[in-house]
Formats: C-alpha cells, structure tokens, sequence
C-alpha cells in the first residue's frame, strides 16, 4: 500500500503539474508541499498543520480526500512526535499566570475608582500620623526648669488715657 507521500507525489505528477503550480492553488509553501511529498512531517508543528495541507492537496488532485486523510491518521500514529495531541493546557499553573489572570477579570473602571479611594485614605491616614508626631513633641522639652524672678524696678505700665 503506497503512503499518503507517494499517492501525492504521483496524482502531481500524472496530472503534470510542478510544485509552484500547487502552490499557487493551495497557497500552501513549496517547502512544506516538498516536506508532504517526502513524507517529512517532522516540518511542521502540529498534526492539524498537516491534515489541512493534506486535505487541501488531494482536493486539488482530486483524489478521495476521506482515504487521504485515513491514511495520513495511520502514518501520524506511528510517529513519535505526532502519535498523541499535544495538550490544550499547560501542566502547573505559576503564580503569575494566576494573577495575571485574575487582574483580566477585573474591571478596570471600578478598579481605577477603588484605587483612587484607597490612595486617598493612605494619604489622610500618612497625613494625620504626621501631624499627630508633629504636636506631641514639646518644644521646651529639652530646657531646664525656671523660675521667675520680678525686676526690682518698681516701674509699672501706665494705664491708658480717655
């Protein structure tokens, strides 16, 4: 049973049409139609890469695209890299992805406005704290105690006139 390679590789050619041909059709690249027809899957990252490509190629050969792509599912099982899906998420979720995540949820509008309340309430909170520090230092703290002493002048204001 020739491989999906080969049955491309020769409906291409009975039908005489050059590789760029193909690839003006399918708007698939010549590299990757080259990759399909040596059977070197290995090009492209994922297996749905390749059943695109596949299926838009044997449309265009008109070959029986079900078959093709039967075919092309038996082959990618016995790959390594192709003979399991990759996974659809990652394995461990960071931290940072977690709250990345949850600051997208976030409304940005209502976050803006709660954000300016909490600035304003830190800012009178740092103020009061300063003002408070300022009054319960005692500028005559640091002198020593006096005692008054009248002047022995015995000099008086005068009273004012009327």
């Amino acid at each position: 049973m020739p491989t999906v390679a080969e049955q491309l590789r020769a409906a291409r050619e009975a039908r005489k049409l050059t590789v760029n041909h193909v690839a003006d059709k399918t708007k698939i690249r010549t590299d990757h139609i080259r990759a399909l027809e040596e059977g070197n899957f290995s090009v492209f990252s994922a297996p749905i890469y390749i059943r695109g490509s596949v299926k838009n190629y044997a449309a265009l050969l008109k070959l029986d695209v079900p078959k093709i792509l039967a075919d092309l599912d038996a082959e990618l099982k016995g790959t390594e890299k192709f003979s399991e899906p990759p996974p659809l998420v990652e394995e461990a979720n960071k931290p940072l992805d977690r709250v990345l995540y949850l600051l997208s949820k976030l409304n940005m509008k209502a976050a803006l406005v709660a954000g300016g309340v909490l600035g304003i309430i830190i800012l009178i909170w740092i103020v009061s704290a300063v003002v408070k520090h300022s009054n319960s230092k005692d500028p005559l703290a640091g002198l020593p105690p006096a005692v008054y002493q009248p002047a022995n002048s015995g000099d008086t204001l005068p009273l004012p006139k009327k």
